[in-house]
């Protein structure tokens, strides 16, 4: 079985099925698992969840219905190992909503998003203190939030800037024996102000700046 290519990727935005197989929150982990760590089997990825192996090869194999997973070379005849066919999943936020089940989807990913940075930094914490990771990244690893007033048209232009400058890096980087694998996760979350709250939109602009790590502005 060929590898994954590392430009390869899977464009959701018209495949209602594949949306709605990737609505489960276990098949978001497990494809997750592959894409970060390589392949592995039911039994290696149950043991890394805490799910059952029936389970994670059920989920294994709806996942390869859609074309998100594939069966990888086996080390031996008794087993069945399975690697991710594409590393990234990208869509069209708009046309995924005039998607049946598109609202779900997005609902379901973010949410897996924001439970992944808090396993990452868990491990990470756990890197740190193991000496797993180089003394320099004490001091580069950082986890920030600001309160920005933006238009949609600005939060979409940042975002595409942001992508765009990380592959450029990322580019730069590779060989480089001093890189190591490092989680990024962005947002960009509009709230509405509360009419009867003190705290108007008026008065939480862009000069708040970043607040410290672990902390709301």
């Amino acid at each position: 079985m060929p590898e994954p290519q590392p430009s390869s990727r899977i464009d959701l935005t018209h495949d209602p099925a594949a949306l709605k197989a990737l609505t489960h929150p276990l098949r978001v982990r497990l494809l997750g698992l592959l894409r970060a760590d390589g392949p592995a089997t039911a039994s290696e990825l149950a043991a890394t969840t805490g799910e059952t192996s029936a389970s994670t090869s059920y989920h294994l194999r709806v996942l390869a219905r859609h074309g998100f997973v594939s069966e990888a070379p086996a080390r031996d005849a008794r087993e069945r190992r399975w690697q991710a066919a594409h590393t990234l999943t990208t869509w069209d936020n708009e046309a995924l909503l005039a998607q049946p089940g598109g609202e779900v989807f997005l609902a379901t990913s973010r949410r897996q998003q924001v439970d992944h940075l808090g396993r990452t930094l868990d491990r990470h914490e756990a890197d740190l203190a193991a000496g797993r990771l180089a003394p320099a990244w004490r001091a580069a690893a950082h986890l920030d939030d600001y309160e920005l007033r933006l238009t949609p048209a600005s939060a979409a232009e940042l975002a595409r800037e942001f992508a765009a400058r990380a592959a450029e890096l990322a580019a730069r980087d590779a060989g480089n024996p001093e890189a190591a694998r490092v989680v990024v996760v962005t947002a960009a979350l509009p709230v509405a102000g509360h009419p009867d709250s003190p705290r108007t939109e008026e008065s939480t602009g862009a000069d708040a700046g970043p607040a410290q790590d672990g902390e709301a502005p």
